[in-house]
């Protein structure tokens, strides 16, 4: 990076922060500190939304996602909107009428104590962890960047982004998510428009369709139902509904942020407005990897995105098996490249040119395939210390690691010009800083409302528990910091933040259906319900995870928790049937 991306990636941070501070300087009071004085206005509540949930892990992850799969992953949102309407027309109003700081607030009013905090806990522990992984996104961009070791850039990005979280609570994250948003949506832009004016000038936007579309990159519907399938038209929307209802619904990360309405028609307004935005955002970043990937097409593609690996692998003793790899590469990147030249001038050739032309592609797609797979299995083999002879083994029986999270940042610091490049470093850390602060806010009102708060014999000023909320937001960054220096063993951050969240939320939202919809079901049928339904979540997926995709866990989840406490309660707890809570 040159000075002039150091000058707008500092000044750009700098601007957002000063702003947070300042604008969140007053903040004295519980309310202030957790939901903002419930002044936001319904585009506040949108955008804090959409930015507490786009982390750095989106707009690394995704456009990686992109590259290697299209447009496919896009499907499962299609659930969102219509889970943006049902808790505007029940949550919303419920949430609003008790006054609550929390969303578990709620379930002890219809439940019990033991109930509240059984969700607390699933939801302290699920997000808790994978806020580790928005710390260890922008560690990751700065290891490319600069070169540090990524543990220590795990610890210098996660007690940064705990300090600022400290200073303001939700007040300071509300205020700096508005700036961060439109950071974001700059940079994305640029990059993506940067990543077709870069082409040859025969290549028109039209051209770069017709070759991601015959790569088959443009593929977001795939109405085939297939439970081992992650993205399909009916994971989408039945697991997504059941996902961003729970998400949405009862992870206090979001629900933190629309409680912070000024009245009830300005949080489901917010709510409305992200579904209606959420789907054209994902689309946007989804095609910035995809343009990446045609980009590709014209330019030298690396064998292997991770700079830093390549080099471990030229300085081991299987850098000219490495070196043969990449020879390879070169002859069908140049195969590649004329055949893609070709193929915009399609109006010139025949039918039957065309789709030689196509074939030829595909096949050339097909070998790149093959060669990455030998340079993962080479990478993995390194890793398990194989030499010599056992590298054929390592070839033939280690498991591939892919570094898809790598190929938007490769694009941006080898490709991008000066001071565009210390923008798009600015959006990841944006969106870190957003998605992250946003988490550890939620995580310290809920450590604080429904624990410390909860059980404590005499209540205690605003002052006392502000000052316990900094404590526990210290407390979880240290947590998340830790979990950070995990996340590199992942073969992709954005898969693996949604799986997380799977193996609870299905059982969250369960809880959440019975306490709105089913009043004759009771507290000790719902919370041994719900404990049993996580169970079958946490079997399925450490013994039988190959049969069924992630996003299946969450209607699942919820389901067992309807069925089991039914069946509890008309079995068990008929005769100890308590009067039902409102």
């Amino acid at each position: 990076m040159t000075w002039i991306d150091w000058l707008v990636l500092g000044g750009t941070q700098l601007l957002i922060i000063i702003y947070g501070i300042w604008r969140s300087r007053q903040t004295r009071s519980m309310q202030a500190y957790f939901l903002s004085d419930r002044s936001m206005s319904w585009g506040a509540v949108c955008v804090s939304i959409m930015a507490t949930q786009a982390s750095a892990i989106t707009f690394l992850s995704v456009p990686g996602q992109a590259y290697d799969d299209g447009l496919r992953l896009v499907q499962m949102y299609y659930g969102l909107p219509l889970a943006m309407v049902v808790l505007a027309i029940t949550a919303v109003p419920i949430f609003h009428k008790l006054n609550v700081y929390t969303a578990y607030e709620y379930l002890e009013t219809r439940f019990d104590l033991k109930t509240r905090t059984f969700c607390s806990i699933l939801f302290l522990t699920q997000r808790g962890l994978s806020t580790g992984f928005s710390i260890y996104a922008p560690s990751l961009v700065l290891s490319a960047v600069l070169g540090w070791d990524i543990f220590w850039l795990n610890l210098f990005t996660g007690g940064f982004i705990t300090i600022y979280t400290m200073t303001g609570g939700a007040k300071a994250v509300a205020q700096t998510q508005q700036l961060q948003m439109l950071v974001i949506t700059i940079g994305m832009t640029t990059a993506g428009v940067m990543a077709i004016y870069f082409l040859p000038e025969s290549v028109g936007f039209g051209d770069v369709l017709e070759i991601a579309g015959k790569s088959g990159r443009l593929n977001p519907i795939n109405f085939q139902f297939d439970w081992n399938d992650r993205y399909t038209v009916w994971s989408g929307i039945l697991g997504g509904f059941f996902l961003y209802s729970s998400y949405f619904g009862a992870d206090q990360s979001q629900v933190q942020r629309y409680l912070g309405g000024s009245s009830i028609k300005e949080s489901r307004m917010g709510l409305l407005a992200n579904g209606l935005l959420k789907i054209p955002m994902q689309v946007l970043i989804l095609l910035v990897g995809i343009f990446v990937y045609v980009f590709f097409h014209f330019y030298n593609e690396p064998l292997i995105f991770n700079s830093f690996e390549r080099s471990r692998l030229l300085q081991s003793p299987h850098a000219e098996t490495y070196k043969a790899l990449e020879a390879r590469q070169d002859q069908i990147e140049a195969k590649r490249r004329v055949l893609s030249l070709k193929l915009t001038e399609k109006e010139s050739i025949s039918e039957e040119s065309l789709q030689q032309i196509r074939s030829q592609l595909s096949e050339a797609q097909a070998q790149q395939k093959a060669l990455r797979l030998d340079v993962a299995r080479l990478s993995q083999g390194l890793q398990l210390g194989q030499k010599g002879t056992d590298l054929q083994e390592s070839l033939i029986k280690a498991a591939p690691k892919k570094d898809l999270d790598y190929v938007f940042i490769n694009f941006i610091l080898s490709y991008l010009p000066v001071g565009v490049v210390g923008l798009l470093i600015s959006v990841v850390l944006s969106a870190s800083m957003s998605s992250a602060a946003g988490a550890l806010s939620a995580l310290a009102s809920t450590t604080v409302i429904d624990g410390i708060k909860r059980f404590q014999n005499s209540p205690r000023s605003d002052k006392t528990y502000v000052w316990y909320s900094r404590l526990s937001t210290l407390f979880w960054g240290i947590v998340a910091v830790a979990f950070a220096q995990m996340a590199s063993g992942m073969d992709n951050l954005i898969q693996a933040v949604n799986v997380m969240g799977s193996l609870v939320y299905g059982t969250i939202l369960g809880i959440f259906v019975v306490a709105f919809y089913f009043k004759s079901i009771g507290s000790h049928a719902v919370f041994w319900a719900a404990l049993l339904a996580e169970s079958c979540i946490l079997y399925l997926y450490f013994f039988e995870r190959e049969l069924i995709a992630f996003l299946w866990y969450n209607p699942i989840g919820c389901i067992l928790v309807i069925a089991f406490g039914y069946v509890a309660e008309h079995l068990f707890f008929r005769n100890k049937k308590e009067t039902p809570k409102t």
